[in-house]
């Protein structure tokens, strides 16, 4: 069965333009009926669902987004902010290497931000200032709290960085991401060293969310080791996993066609469990890519 069989997939697809966006660019969150899929929340849904850069919808849009990252001008954030073009390829940037992480054009951006982060941690701690002067060399802009970017545990930053810190680096930014009050922005909203109480509920589903993110990091398993227990007390006797219809949201669930049947909904959700505990044991076997 073609993944392209999937009536998510089906849905989303004819909504693309095109050029191969949908239309406005940003916003990470839930789609609505009046405005029913950006492309950011296009290319979420549509990762989720398995699709890659080598499905011809992705293809088109990843170069969709890497020409508008070589423009000399604000592409696809349109604030009246002084870094908005850098915030705008700062998002670009991210989505395209989620798909393809060795496309030089948002490397070119990745490698800047690696720069910042490698700064501001230098120390073996966080230090804004360190923070605050990297990024005005980098980017040769203005102090990032009079724009966007005062804060970097955002979804873009982290979805950029994967394979681009040295081991020392790495460990001391995840520890602050992990212990991060507002955890990480467009995500989560609270701290990841502390478990969701609940694992069939809304919070739980965004915290997977986080955390599958934060997968993609070499150091992933020895830091995030407490999910996968956490995860795996989870499991009910039959071997599967289930956090209830609630979770239900259009973005991270479903990915059956239907959830009318329970043994649907437990396929979901238990796909997506073994995908991160399996991507975490695959992690710890990756080299740093980018030196």
């Amino acid at each position: 069965m073609s993944a392209f069989d999937n009536k998510w997939i089906q849905q989303i697809l004819a909504l693309q333009q095109v050029d191969g966006s949908w239309g406005q660019f940003h916003s990470l969150s839930q789609p609505t009926k009046q405005k029913p899929m950006t492309t950011e929340q296009a290319l979420r849904r549509l990762r989720i669902l398995g699709l890659t850069k080598d499905d011809e919808p992705i293809a088109r849009t990843l170069e969709y987004m890497e020409h508008n990252l070589l423009q000399s001008h604000p592409t696809v954030f349109h604030e009246k902010k002084h870094d908005s073009k850098t915030y705008g390829d700062l998002m670009l940037a991210a989505w395209i290497r989620l798909f393809d992480p060795y496309n030089n054009a948002a490397l070119s951006i990745a490698k800047k931000w690696a720069k910042v982060i490698t700064r501001a941690f230098q120390n073996g701690e966080y230090s804004h200032a360190e923070y605050v002067k990297a990024y005005e060399s980098e980017f040769i802009m203005l102090n990032p709290e009079a724009g966007c970017l005062a804060d970097f545990v955002v979804f873009y930053q982290l979805a950029l960085l994967p394979g681009l810190l040295v081991p020392e680096i790495e460990s001391s930014m995840l520890d602050y991401v992990l212990a991060h009050d507002r955890g990480i922005v467009y995500l989560y909203e609270d701290r990841l060293d502390i478990l969701p109480e609940q694992f069939a509920s809304r919070k739980a589903t965004r915290y997977l969310a986080a955390v599958e993110l934060l997968a993609d990091y070499s150091l992933a398993p020895e830091k995030l080791g407490f999910v996968g227990v956490w995860l795996k007390n989870q499991q009910d006797k039959s071997g599967l996993w289930d956090m209830s219809s609630i979770v239900k949201d259009g973005i991270y669930f479903p990915l059956s066609d239907s959830w009318q049947k329970t043994e649907d909904r437990k396929k979901d959700c238990t796909s997506r469990v073994i995908r991160l505990l399996d991507k975490l044991e695959v992690t710890k076997r990756t080299k740093q890519m980018v030196k």
